[in-house]
C-alpha cells in the first residue's frame, strides 16, 4: 500500500486530525542548496532512496550534492594540474572521517537498539508526514558512503525518539544525541569542502607560478602564445560550480556549524559538553578555530 492510499485511509478514522500531503517535502526542497552540475561529465548511478526524518531530509538536501561536487574536485579536477600523491592524501583523510563517523553511528544504532530489547519495545515510532522519495545520482564512492551515512541517520532519529517517548531517555539526553549525531554528519561534508578548498589553493598557485615562468620566456620570444589565465568566478548565489578547469566552492550553508569530527571521538570531548551550535545558528569560537589536520602541513 503506497503512503498516498495510507493517508487517504486514515481520513475517515480521524476526521479531526488533518495530514501532511506533501508541504513538508516541498518546503524542504525549497531550501536545497544550489549545485550546478551542468559542467560535470561523470557517469553517475541512480539510487532510490527514502528518507523518512525531519533530521535526514534536511541534511541530505543541505550537503549531498555540495560534498558530491568537492569529492569530484578532488578525485578528478585536482588530479589535472597537481601530483598524484596530494591528491590521495587527500582522498584518504577524507575517507578517514567517512570512516569515523560511520562507526560512531554504528555504534548509537546498535545502543539504541540494545535499549529497545532490554525495555520490550517492538515497535518504533513512525512519522506522519510524507518520507521523502528521491532518485539520487551517485558519481563516486565517497558520494555512495556519504549516502549510506545519511541513510543510518535517518534511521537513528526514529529509535531515538522512540525511546524518549517510553521515557527511557530523557528529553535532554535525546536532544544531545541528535544534535551530536547531526554535527558528526555535517562534520564530513564540512571536511571535505575544506579539504577541496585547499587543493584549490594550491592549484591557484601552481598556475600563478607557471604564468610567472612563461611570462618571462615571453619577453625573450615575442611570438609565443599568451598564457591561459585560470579564472574563478564568485556567483553572487551562493552556486557550487566550475569554471575554467577549478572549482568555486562556495558552500551554501556556511553559516553553519563547523565544528571538527575529532571533537566526537572519547580522546578529544568537547568543550561545550555535547551542545549543538551556538544559539545564533553559527559556529562557537573554539569550533571555528580548530586546525585542518594533517593537510595543512603540506598545503603550503
Amino acid at each position: 500500500m503506497s503512503d498516498a492510499v495510507r493517508q487517504q485511509a486514515r481520513q475517515p478514522h480521524e476526521p479531526h486530525v488533518l495530514s501532511d500531503q506533501g508541504g513538508v517535502n516541498a518546503r524542504i526542497l525549497a531550501r536545497e542548496a544550489k549545485v550546478d552540475f551542468r559542467r560535470i561529465e561523470a557517469a553517475s548511478l541512480k539510487l532510490a532512496t527514502r528518507f523518512t526524518s525531519a533530521e535526514g531530509k534536511r541534511l541530505f538536501v543541505r550537503l549531498f550534492n555540495t560534498l558530491q561536487l568537492n569529492a569530484h574536485f578532488v578525485s578528478v579536477i585536482a588530479r589535472t594540474k597537481l601530483d598524484a600523491e596530494e591528491v590521495v592524501r587527500t582522498e584518504t583523510a577524507i575517507r578517514s572521517r567517512l570512516d569515523a563517523a560511520t562507526a560512531i553511528l554504528n555504534e548509537s544504532i546498535d545502543e539504541a537498539e540494545a535499549q529497545c530489547k532490554a525495555q520490550g519495545i517492538t515497535g518504533l515510532a513512525s512519522y506522519d508526514a510524507l518520507p521523502l522519495d528521491v532518485d539520487v545520482h551517485v558519481m563516486s564512492s565517497t558520494g555512495r558512503r556519504y549516502l549510506e551515512l545519511l541513510v543510518k541517520l535517518d534511521q537513528l532519529m526514529p529509535m531515538l525518539q522512540t525511546l524518549e517517548i517510553h521515557e527511557v531517555l530523557s528529553t535532554e539526553a535525546v536532544d544531545q544525541r541528535r544534535a551530536r549525531t547531526k554535527r558528526l554528519v555535517r562534520d564530513v561534508a564540512n571536511n571535505a569542502r575544506r579539504q577541496a578548498m585547499l587543493l584549490r589553493r594550491r592549484m591557484n598557485a601552481v598556475d600563478s607560478a607557471g604564468a610567472g615562468v612563461r611570462g618571462g620566456a615571453r619577453e625573450g620570444s615575442p611570438s609565443e602564445a599568451p598564457a591561459e589565465e585560470a579564472v574563478v568566478v564568485d556567483d553572487q548565489d551562493g552556486t557550487t560550480n566550475f569554471d575554467g578547469g577549478h572549482a568555486l566552492l562556495v558552500d551554501a550553508h556556511a553559516g553553519q556549524a563547523e565544528g571538527d569530527l575529532a571533537s566526537q571521538l572519547p580522546a578529544q570531548p568537547e568543550p561545550n559538553g555535547g551542545a549543538d551550535e551556538a544559539p545564533d545558528g553559527g559556529a562557537r569560537p573554539w569550533q571555528a578555530a580548530e586546525a585542518i589536520p594533517a593537510a595543512a602541513s603540506w598545503v603550503q
